[in-house]
């Protein structure tokens, strides 16, 4: 299985207007789920409770790396992650394997 994490930090520096900017990234990105190459996706905001921590984090899981690369590419994402981008300053990305039976 392939975990696929993206933290966002966001242009806005408004509470309020980060808060709105999550809930459209929410709102585009987490529909991305119905794709047949995505197990599971969530779109999560930040418990706001240490500086300088990201205000958003997006994590999905995938069964193959092939899946992975195919989710990247796909119109749809391609798609929703333009409009998403409106909202980011900067990205920060992991993928790793791991054994969901571990």
């Amino acid at each position: 299985m392939i975990r696929h994490i993206v933290a966002f930090d966001l242009k806005a520096s408004d509470p309020v207007q980060i808060a709105e900017d999550v809930g459209e990234m929410k709102a585009v990105l987490e529909p991305l789920v119905a794709l047949d190459v995505v197990v599971s996706l969530t779109v999560q905001a930040d418990l706001g409770r240490v500086d300088g921590h990201w205000p958003v984090v997006l994590v999905s899981e995938h069964e193959t790396v092939a899946d992975l690369e195919a989710y990247q590419v796909h119109p749809d994402h391609q798609a929703a992650a333009a409009e998403a981008g409106r909202y980011v300053a900067n990205r920060a990305v992991v993928d790793y394997e791991y054994d969901p039976a571990s």
